[in-house]
């Protein structure tokens, strides 16, 4: 199977999480899933969990779920995060991305959400000289 980006844009996307965790020490991912089936959130708190983002430290990962196939996405973060950020975080990235995607352009929606997550985490949870990229930058697959 093919993947959903083309090189150079997960080499845009990838760049754009580097950016974003040189501001804060929250780690984020991305990751395509080409297998789930049914509720969107709970297929993605399960790769969260799959993908180990509960260890962090901080318990501050931000997983974006792109399910290509169902046409669903979904972006979700850590108790550390959701115990800081105001209660309409998520739906104010959701709303932002989806805006993006619905003109097609999923590689500049993740992008713009990413770099957006990054300046909001930096209030809450600032890049310390002494963080460890504790994450992945790459985007996964399960294909």
């Amino acid at each position: 199977m093919e993947k959903f980006f083309k090189p150079d844009e997960e080499e845009r996307i990838i760049a754009a999480i580097q950016q974003a965790e040189n501001r804060t020490s929250g780690e984020i991912r991305v990751h395509i899933d080409y297998k789930s089936k049914g509720q969107i959130m709970t297929n993605a708190w399960k790769v969260f969990e799959r993908l180990g983002m509960q260890k962090t430290e901080a318990r501050n990962g931000v997983l974006i779920l792109l399910a290509p196939d169902q046409k669903q996405f979904a972006i979700i973060g850590d108790e550390g995060i959701n115990k800081k950020v105001p209660e309409n975080f998520w739906a104010e990235e959701r709303n932002l991305m989806q805006g993006h995607f619905k003109q097609g352009d999923f590689c500049t929606g993740i992008c713009v959400v990413i770099d957006q997550i990054g300046q909001k985490l930096q209030e809450f949870f600032p890049h310390q000289a002494d963080d460890v990229n504790e994450l992945p930058d790459e985007i996964s697959y399960d294909q």
